[in-house]
């Protein structure tokens, strides 16, 4: 079997090869076109890793893809998911940093992040209320075992609301058998520093109880711009396993973290101010209190990056069990919490002293005097952002009954999350201090004693899933089929009490939200090594909480009463997604071709109403994705180890939209571009050379143009980036285990490229006459980066 398939296999590694080539000199001749006009659970690894981790052999009846620890701890120690997942044909990630403490990107098929389910160990990431992703902040990559994604749907019991386009999720590894001690630490440019040390208890209590607990610190300054990331971070794992068949794992995950923005530029702002622009050094400072005279205050742009600021914290906590109920009927239990606090974007806001808010009425006319000059005349700079705090509990419930060829899975799931949304103010010193990043301590209150926020929110979404799914296998398992079905729902509870930025009174508002989804799977071997699979499954998205507090334009107010009238709903996103494709799969090499199309409708985008002439958060039409995605790779030969990645996607945008010149309305002609950045072309080509203890790989990935708008009136360049890794581990010496130096070196070539920070802009630039809604901004990538770590047990 092996002769037969090896030439197929060489002429995909050489098409993957030519692949790159061609987009990276497409890539450079595309260099200045900078605008172009508009034309027509649970996881449970049951595969053998292969290589270099990037891949492992799959069974599943739909398309999947997997990396381990194998590749995991070649990466550099600060990277986060989204960069571990970069290879993958359907992933298009992104960084803010060489580092990944920054956060980051990513679509998949065209889908963006918030349109993706994230799971770490079976518990639900994206925020509930906008379902938005923070790769950074979840598990230290040291303690991750594999990361895996669902290109075309979401797992029939994955607790999810919010993902029409697939899922990814996060393994972490359990604790370690025999005691130890595991130290970590890296150094890198840019002052990057990150210590990690691991402690393993070993088996305890007859080898049924392990766990471990560990402790990082990680810190880097910013590639452009003053500012620097710090993050410390915590887990601790408790297995018990009684056998094979009960055991309860419980993971422990905490991280919190102080970050100072990167700009993002405009493409204008880009032009006018170079690669390294970024925030003000310094403070502007106040205007001098003259008390009878109006001081009238503005923001600063670009703002001081001391108060373009991320400060957050979070708490993961779950605990995934299961247990033997009868011989043929087991019961899988994962209770979980999640709590988050902090906030984003830049503190500052320029505040009427005249501007403060009074509940009884609903009107903005109380008055403070916030710069202590005895009048209420001033308009003054303030520290303010939006602030979250969400704790959300809840469950996922599993029977699994085996009967005959038949397994039958049938649960429910349950979520609770509280979201508390505030936009405390708090003064500011002349150099731009405050009393608290956190924005809690020393806040400004209005004359009633309420603390005066930008926004003052509480959404209380709840949400239930029931599930079924039987698999069924024939033909002493050549035929597995899974037919299954799950029914999300969820209801938004939500109270606004009212704000220093609108005219209304305290309202409540609740709503409901609820599909049905089939899925369809069927994978058949054709031989012990070649499988076919097929899917298709149905999945869903429910609107975010937010658009419940947008005044005046979801929310239409009675200017008589101050309170709301009507309201307009946004319906969910749905989207029907079917894959087909081979896999090759053999003790030396694993090949896997999958063709996929995806009809989907009701895209959820702030645009323009075309019956009330305003910006709102409505659903603005239908897409279509199709492709073809190819993954290859192989088990060293001669030391020599290959993994190959190519993927080619078409979206088209299927409805035009609307603006508005004046009080006419203009017809945008979005029918027929393609979807923002949603590359039609991505290749990844990894070679690693190993020898004994000595290890040595290059990594390039070339990723095709990418429009900035669904008018395509903006387009960024494509890119080719090059990575080298490499280490050496050295013999056990004395007390000191498995001593191991390895280095990473990121975008070799220092190469300059940028990716769209939206999938919703209508358009980038104005069209006859219709002006820019929602501009378009750039995550620039960062300049090469190296970087060394030292790891050692004890």
């Amino acid at each position: 079997m092996q002769s037969k398939q090896s030439p197929v296999l060489r002429l995909s590694a050489i098409a993957v090869a030519a692949h790159l080539a061609a987009l990276s000199a497409g890539a450079a001749f595309a260099e200045d076109a900078d605008t172009a006009a508009p034309a027509k659970s649970e996881v449970v690894i049951t595969g053998k890793k292969l290589g270099m981790g990037l891949m492992v052999t799959e069974d599943a009846p739909k398309a999947r893809s997997t990396i381990t620890a194998e590749e995991l701890e070649k990466q550099r120690p600060t990277g986060n998911a989204y960069q571990a997942l970069e290879m993958l044909p359907a992933v298009n990630s992104y960084n803010y940093d060489a580092t990944g403490l920054f956060g980051g990107g990513m679509t998949l098929r065209g889908f963006n992040s918030d349109q993706i389910g994230a799971t770490i160990n079976g518990v639900p990431v994206n925020d509930s209320g906008n379902f938005a992703v923070y790769p950074q902040e979840y598990v230290d990559q040291e303690n991750t075992c594999s990361q895996f994604v669902t290109q075309g749907s979401t797992d029939v019991d994955s607790p999810q609301v919010g993902a029409t386009g697939g899922n990814f999720g996060i393994t972490t590894c359990a604790p370690e058998k025999t005691q130890r001690v595991r130290v970590m630490q890296t150094a890198g440019q840019l002052n990057m520093w990150k210590t990690f040390v691991r402690y393993d208890t070993g088996a305890m209590l007859d080898g049924k109880l392990t766990a471990f607990i560990s402790a990082s610190h990680a810190q880097s300054d910013k590639w452009k711009g003053k500012g620097e990331a710090n993050r410390n971070h915590i887990d601790v794992g408790v297995n018990y396993d009684w056998d094979r068949f009960n055991y309860i794992h419980a993971t422990v995950l905490f991280n919190k973290a102080v970050n100072n923005n990167i700009n993002n530029p405009t493409l204008a702002e880009l032009k006018a101010n170079g690669y390294d622009f970024d925030y003000a050094d310094t403070f502007k400072g106040h205007l001098t209190p003259v008390k009878g005279t109006a001081q009238v205050e503005t923001t600063q742009s670009p703002a001081y990056y001391g108060l373009s600021i991320n400060p957050f914290k979070n708490i993961i906590a779950s605990a995934v069990s299961k247990f033997r109920l009868t011989e043929n009927l087991d019961v899988a239990f994962t209770p979980y919490m999640w709590y988050g606090f902090g906030n984003g974007g830049t503190q500052q806001r320029a505040m009427s002293e005249k501007g403060f808010y009074n509940p009884a009425t609903g009107k903005r006319d109380q008055t403070v005097d916030l710069n202590g000059d005895g009048d209420t005349l001033d308009t003054v700079l303030v520290a303010n952002a939006s602030v979250t705090r969400t704790v959300r509990p809840g469950a996922n419930l599993a029977f699994i009954y085996n009967l005959e060829n038949h397994e039958i899975k049938t649960g429910v799931w349950w979520e609770r999350a509280r979201h508390e949304q505030t936009g405390p103010m708090l003064a500011l010193t002349n150099d731009g201090n405050r009393a608290d990043i956190w924005l809690q301590d020393g806040q400004i209150l209005r004359p009633d004693g309420h603390p005066a926020n930008s926004r003052d929110w509480i959404s209380i979404s709840t949400a239930y899933q029931a599930f079924l799914q039987d698999t069924i296998s024939l033909s002493d398992d050549k035929l597995k089929i899974n037919i299954g079905v799950r029914t999300p729902y969820i209801k938004r509870d939500f109270t606004n009490f009212g704000d220093e930025l609108n005219t209304v009174k305290p309202f409540q508002f609740n709503k409901t939200y609820n599909e049905v989804l089939p899925q369809l799977g069927a994978r058949y071997r054709v031989t012990n090594d070649d499988q076919v699979f097929a899917s298709v499954a149905k999945n869903m998205k429910a609107p975010p909480n937010f658009i419940f507090g947008n005044i005046g334009s979801n929310v239409v107010i009675d200017a008589s009463t101050n309170l709301p009238v009507s309201f307009k709903d946004t319906q969910p996103e749905t989207s029907w997604s079917g894959d087909l494709g081979y896999r090759h799969q053999d003790s030396k090499f694993i090949a896997t071709v999958t063709a996929f199309y995806t009809d989907f409708k009701n895209k959820q985008a702030s645009s323009f109403d075309p019956e009330t002439a305003k910006n709102t958060y409505l659903n603005i039409g239908r897409e279509k994705h199709s492709g073809l995605e190819i993954e290859l790779g192989n088990t060293p030969i001669n030391g020599w180890a290959f993994y190959g990645s190519l993927g080619f996607l078409k979206t088209e945008l299927k409805d035009n939209q609307y603006g508005f010149a004046g009080t006419t309305r203009v017809l945008l002609p979005t029918a027929g571009k393609d979807a923002p950045n949603a590359p039609r072309r991505k290749a990844g080509l990894s070679v690693e050379y190993q020898d004994g203890p000595f290890w040595v790989r290059a990594k390039a990935r070339a990723t095709s143009k990418q429009y900035a708008s669904l008018l395509n009136d903006e387009v960024a360049p494509g890119y080719t980036t090059f990575d080298f890794d490499g280490g050496y581990t050295f013999a056990n010496f004395g007390w000191l285990k498995r001593p191991k130096l390895t280095f990473n070196i990121s975008n070799i070539t220092d190469k300059q490229f940028r990716n769209p920070s939206s999938t919703t802009v209508i358009n980038a630039q104005p069209y006859q006459g219709v002006g820019v809604a929602s501009v378009s901004r750039y995550y620039l990538g960062a300049p090469r980066f190296a970087s060394a770590t030292l790891s050692v047990d004890f």
